[in-house]
């Protein structure tokens, strides 16, 4: 190709891995040779020749949520600008498939990464340090913790939750969560929940409290094992995310409950459907975009300037819909001191 184009190698060289280095009409003549012979640029032998490999690696918990998608979808969209490509690993909330992806990821040669949570098996960001290779945590922010943060403060996100209901005057409180194991998210959540309420001498009922998949159905059915347990209904469910509060949302109108006449229900992550959904959801919206922009900002500038300063937490907004209310007056119910 370099003789047809009648340039050097080098030149075609620079023409596609430093194009500012080459006059724009000669640049053109190689690109349209390079095209008409069906030619591309093996990536292994230009990451050779530039000692970079130009990949980041990202991994999330699954590709079943929008949340991630929004933060990934992002994130890319920002190292492409960079010439940079994503390599996506998921580990399905397993502590040994997010250890082994994060080494294959290690393997290809990932100039740095970007990791949902901080709750990983013991040795896994020593690993990553070992490498030299820039990482940053997403959804997740810890002031206390070493690692660099793109996120929010779990915690401090469902305080906010649970001071809007004991506002309104709640004191009997159900809650239905996504699996707490190995999630440093959601234990923080249920951190400041607990806490919250704690500081008002309320406790939850065990039978109150249901752990289970994220999904619309276990929503569905905890909400109907709540209200349909002996003793006190509580007049507001605190759900881990939509999808769960969703659910929740739909039980009660099929129990015949009136929300928020009768029970108020809180979401979190704001998803498009809940606004939506009738009535719409009081719950937390969280930027996953802004997350993904910040985190790959950082690590862009990790490659680029080798020690940047940590991005700030990102803020999350508490959304007050139509799904929560004063509580009803029911003086046969009382809340749980200790």
């Amino acid at each position: 190709m370099a003789a047809a184009a009648g340039v050097s190698t080098a030149t075609v060289s620079r023409a596609f891995n430093a194009p500012e280095k080459v006059a724009p009409e000669i640049r053109e003549k190689i690109l349209k040779i390079a095209a008409d012979l069906g030619w591309m640029p093996h990536p292994a032998g230009a990451a050779l020749a530039s000692r970079r490999t130009w990949l980041v690696g990202v991994l999330i918990p699954t590709l079943d949520n929008d949340v991630f998608a929004s933060q990934v979808g992002a994130l890319q969209t920002r190292l492409a600008e960079a010439g940079i490509t994503v390599l996506i690993g998921c580990s399905n909330y397993d502590g040994r498939q997010a250890e082994a992806q994060v080494r294959a990821m290690l393997a290809r040669g990932v100039e740095a990464l970007a990791i949902v949570g901080e709750s990983q098996r013991d040795g896994v960001f020593d690993m990553i340090r070992a490498r030299g290779v820039p990482y940053i945590v997403m959804y997740s922010y810890r002031a206390e913790a070493t690692h660099p943060f793109a996120g929010f403060d779990n915690r401090a996100a469902f305080r906010r939750v649970a001071r809007h209901l004991l506002d309104l005057g709640h004191r009997d409180f159900g809650l239905i969560h996504q699996p707490a194991f190995d999630n440093d998210r959601v234990l923080a959540r249920l951190e400041g929940l607990r806490g919250t309420l704690a500081e008002e001498g309320i406790a939850l009922r065990p039978h109150h409290v249901h752990e289970g998949p994220p999904t619309i159905v276990f929503g569905r059915q905890s909400l109907k094992a709540i209200m349909e347990a002996p003793g006190p209904r509580p007049t507001a469910i605190v759900c881990g995310n939509d999808t769960l509060a969703i659910g929740a949302l739909i039980e009660a109108r099929a129990l015949g409950i009136k929300v928020p006449d009768e029970l108020s229900i809180t979401g979190f992550d704001d998803v498009a459907m809940a606004e939506q959904i009738d009535p719409p959801l009081t719950t937390m919206r969280v930027e996953n975009a802004e997350i993904g922009r910040r985190a790959a900002d950082y690590l862009l500038a990790c490659l680029e300037q080798g020690h940047p300063i940590d991005p700030p937490p990102v803020e999350s907004q508490l959304m007050i819909r139509g799904s929560t209310a004063k509580p009803p007056s029911r003086p046969d119910q009382h809340s749980i001191s200790g």
